[in-house]
């Protein structure tokens, strides 16, 4: 029963990230003036409508909570990388207060605002904040489980994460700098974020699974 709950947490990790990725696909498809090659993901929780995306930011850490519980027991009994459950839970909490802070508007969404707010507002400081939390976790996890599947001799993770983790590092670059209104990215912004949670969220998910295999294995009860 033990090893089942385990695994049940770590495929609530593994749904985590296509889960906010088909939230923001209907939705940034539905928006009248809103151009996903341009405008943020989390301008989607801008106005009436945008319960959406707040529910998806606060579902999907929760749901990440849930993978580090249960990478906590795998820490316990397995012998999983014991920072591993403590950078999930980071990701967790930013994507929680990612949720429970609504963005300010950015790069003319909702159309007629401004490109770049005059002043950051309260609520959009503290998403700003729990943004790169969320951003910061996952880069680090993936490096260091990059490091960790090397001492394992695990060549495919390896290769696997370091090119997950030279694209999100691009692609974050990018798209900060088109926020920035650098003028020749600003009108890829919104692409190059979305490139960059793909890849990174499609190997969280890959992660959570393989911990889940990890565990079936060592406890098939």
């Amino acid at each position: 029963m033990k090893a089942s709950v385990t695994r049940t947490l770590l495929y609530c990790g593994a749904v985590a990230g296509p889960l906010f990725t088909i939230v923001w696909l209907i939705d940034g498809a539905t928006r009248t003036g809103y151009d996903p090659m341009r405008h943020p993901i989390s301008g989607l929780a801008i106005g009436d409508a945008g319960w959406a995306q707040i529910i998806s930011f606060v579902v999907t850490g929760l749901l990440t909570l849930a993978l580090a519980v249960g990478l906590r027991r795998v820490v316990s009994e397995h012998g999983c990388p014991f920072w591993a459950p403590w950078l999930v839970g980071a990701m967790a909490v930013g994507f929680i207060g990612s949720g429970l802070f609504v963005t300010d508007p950015l790069n003319g969404y909702p159309p007629g605002t401004p490109n770049l707010p005059e002043r950051l507002s309260t609520s959009g400081l503290f998403h700003a904040r729990f943004s790169m939390i969320m951003s910061l976790a996952l880069a680090l996890l993936i490096a260091l489980f990059t490091r960790f599947s090397a001492r394992q001799g695990e060549r495919g993770w390896v290769f696997y994460s370091a090119v997950t983790l030279a694209i999100f590092l691009l692609m974050s670059i990018l798209m900060n700098l088109g926020f920035s209104q650098i003028a020749y990215l600003v009108d890829y912004t919104g692409l190059f974020q979305r490139i960059a949670l793909v890849v990174g969220l499609t190997w969280l998910t890959l992660f959570a699974l393989y911990m889940a295999r990890i565990e079936r294995i060592a406890d098939p009860e």
